[in-house]
């Protein structure tokens, strides 16, 4: 309708007005472990932290402002849509996805262009507010970060002349992720103490990432399948320069990814769904640190890494939904040098919530859970916690996707 307002009278300023809407979603959290200690818990090989968990969501005991969420839609013009997304915390604001799509583009083509969230898998392309679950599942949190990938970049998608949805993908992304990938170079000392001589690193090439998928879905009787693979690859560079620890790394990483969503409907609101991705991660390059002695050491690294997370949710009535998530990090090789590092190969996390939608507009979830996967100086520190999350949202907002 507004399109046609648009062609009808060109010069009608309702025609340029966007869908406006906003989502703020907070949480009370219980947790076995205070926040200082909590700041610091590792998956040893996977990830680190670096004193600072901003992007962590539920991140803190007692209560959270965890985000809100300004959605901003519009067509420009018989030609393109227009999508903006800012999310604020408390202390500030950013642009997380600006980005233009085709409308109508022949041959079953569509081109998306700005910054925006990958298609890699399943859960990536998703806002928080659309997850089954008010936590991020392992495998992104170590593979992509807290915030997911989310680049500067083109798109093109490719829907085939099929009876049944078969869409194929190309991105072309700057590569600015900083748990896999990485642009800029580094300059480190040989010397902990500053008093050797620089080693330069230089920036990645330009843009770095490049992401292909192949996204298929179907039905059989009240049964819907959604399934996929994705692929990314890209340079990698990582400063950690400046931290109590310095390290950096420079090399590059292959990320393979499978998805699978099952979705069998009950009657018009019940239903039973079931979600499941695998990512892998294969990684090589060198690693600059220091030793005991404050020397600067660079030995070739090799990961190969692997984990998944499935879930199960039942929407057992019209606002009403439960589900239980199992999280497993499966396999964790690392060779320095060529030598077999002894970290852990399995680390499980388990969830459980119960979720109630007074409207479509509100939700009340009661989460809980136990994290095996983080450790401490070498030994393994278990999670319990509890997240009670409240999620509101006013305005036009647009459908979720399947």
């Amino acid at each position: 309708e507004r399109l046609k307002a648009y062609q009808i009278y060109p010069f009608k300023q309702t025609a340029f007005l966007p869908d406006i809407s906003f989502i703020m979603d907070t949480s009370l959290v219980g947790r076995n472990r205070n926040d200082q200690t909590y700041k610091q818990l590792e998956i040893p090989g996977f990830w680190h932290p670096h004193g600072d968990n901003s992007e962590e969501l539920n991140k803190n005991r007692g209560f959270n402002l965890n985000y809100g969420e300004l959605y901003l839609y519009a067509p420009v013009d018989p030609y393109f849509d227009l999508y903006v997304t800012i999310p604020f915390s408390e202390d500030s604001s950013q642009i997380e996805e600006a980005y233009a799509v085709t409308r109508g583009l022949p041959g079953g083509f569509q081109l998306k262009v700005g910054k925006f969230r990958s298609s890699f898998g399943r859960l990536n392309s998703q806002h928080p507010h659309v997850w089954d679950f008010a936590t991020l599942p392992l495998p992104y949190k170590v593979f992509l970060g807290d915030d997911g990938l989310v680049e500067k970049g083109i798109q093109i998608n490719w829907l085939a002349p099929t009876p049944f949805y078969l869409l194929f993908g190309l991105e072309v992304l700057q590569g600015e992720n900083e748990q896999s990938f990485g642009t800029n170079g580094f300059s480190i000392n040989t010397k902990k103490d500053g008093s050797g001589t620089n080693l330069t690193v230089g920036d990645a090439r330009k843009p770095n990432l490049y992401v292909g998928f192949i996204k298929t879905s179907f039905d059989i009787g009240n049964l819907s399948i959604l399934t996929g693979i994705s692929y990314a690859q890209g340079k990698t560079r990582l400063n950690h320069i400046d931290t109590d620890e310095p390290h950096a790394f420079s090399g590059s990483t292959k990320l393979y990814g499978l998805d699978l969503t099952a979705k069998y409907f009950i009657d018009s609101y019940r239903y039973v769904s079931f979600q499941s991705e695998y990512i892998y991660r294969d990684q090589k390059g060198t690693r600059y640190a220091y030793d005991d002695l404050g020397d600067l050491v660079t030995p070739s690294v090799s990961k190969k890494q692997g984990g998944f997370y499935s879930q199960l949710v039942w929407r057992f009535a019209q606002r009403w939904r439960a589900g239980i998530q199992y999280n497993l990090l499966n396999k964790n090789d690392v060779k320095v040098d060529g030598v077999k590092q002894n970290f852990p190969g399995s680390l499980p996390a388990y969830y459980a919530m119960l979720e109630f939608n007074p409207t479509e507009f509100s939700r009340i979830r009661l989460q809980v859970g136990q994290n095996r996967a983080l450790y401490y100086e070498g030994m393994r520190k278990t999670v319990n916690e509890v997240i009670l999350q409240f999620n509101f949202a006013i305005g036009a907002h647009g459908a979720h996707p399947f």
